[in-house]
């Protein structure tokens, strides 16, 4: 079992001018999201980007599922 990142998404303003990455990663956020987009299966950006595992891939798109479902208060 891999023990994911806290937070699951991280920005800098070092790293790629502030752009959402995986924490522990320079990928982008925004990259899977386009490869989603696109029709890409999940397999396929994980191949391109081995540095982000299933599990960390899963949390993020979770992490957005719940930040546009929750009603605001």
């Amino acid at each position: 079992m891999s023990v994911l990142p806290t937070p699951l998404i991280s920005t800098s303003p070092d790293r790629l001018g502030g752009t959402p990455v995986f924490s522990g990663t320079r990928v982008p956020v925004q990259s899977l999201i386009d490869y989603l987009e696109a029709g890409h299966p999940l397999d396929h950006f994980l191949d391109e980007f081995p540095s982000v595992t299933r599990e960390h891939a899963i949390a993020v798109l979770e992490l957005a599922k719940q930040a546009l479902l929750t009603p605001a208060a």
